[in-house]
């Protein structure tokens, strides 16, 4: 039987009250925390994974906070999720980058098998890594209903948060709560 799934996207401490954290982040996380409780199906999570020589890659140089560092509290989902999450027994997809191709082959396994009916994603950062893990999903199985809750998101800004609900919906995600496409970081 196809279940759905729920991909909670880098909802960690340093997102969200940590290094690169915001009242946008902030904003977002009792409703994402009500989502996963209240999601019928499978819940999965992404960490964000650095080593303590992130300031030396590529992504470093560019963005020069240091933030996720496996191991550190900022690493870490932030307590509501990290309990629900220990409680259940879900399962993690740590992420060197943007997209997690673990994730994509994890779930397109599920979906040859006739076992996954749809993903959504809620997280952080709408623009960059959620948007990035929608379309490798989109790319890995493109008949598979894929959708993003805009109200459970939030962007490095508003601007390029409504700009990457925008680049979903032409890739054809389903962007769901448009209506609240606000969200910033």
């Amino acid at each position: 039987m196809a279940e759905n799934y729920l991909a909670v996207i880098d909802m960690q401490n340093d997102f969200v009250t940590g290094a690169l954290g915001t009242a946008e982040a902030r904003g977002i996380a009792e409703a994402v925390v009500k989502k996963v409780q209240e999601f019928r199906g499978q819940v999965v999570f992404t960490l964000d994974t650095h080593g303590t020589d992130y300031l030396n890659t590529q992504e470093g140089n560019l963005l020069p906070v240091k933030h996720c560092v496996k191991g550190t509290e900022g690493w870490e989902l932030i307590p509501e999720l990290e309990g629900f999450r220990r409680e259940k027994g879900c399962q993690g997809f740590e992420k060197g980058t943007f997209g997690s191709l673990e994730l994509a082959q994890f779930l397109e396994g599920k979906y040859r098998a006739g076992e996954l009916g749809s993903v959504e994603l809620v997280g952080v950062c709408t623009d960059i890594c959620v948007v990035s893990n929608a379309l490798l999903l989109k790319a890995h199985m493109p008949e598979l209903p894929v959708a993003v809750d805009a109200a459970c998101c939030a962007g490095v800004t508003p601007q390029r948060h409504r700009a990457a609900l925008d680049t979903l919906e032409s890739c054809q995600v389903l962007v769901k709560n448009r209506g609240d496409a606000g969200q910033g970081i």
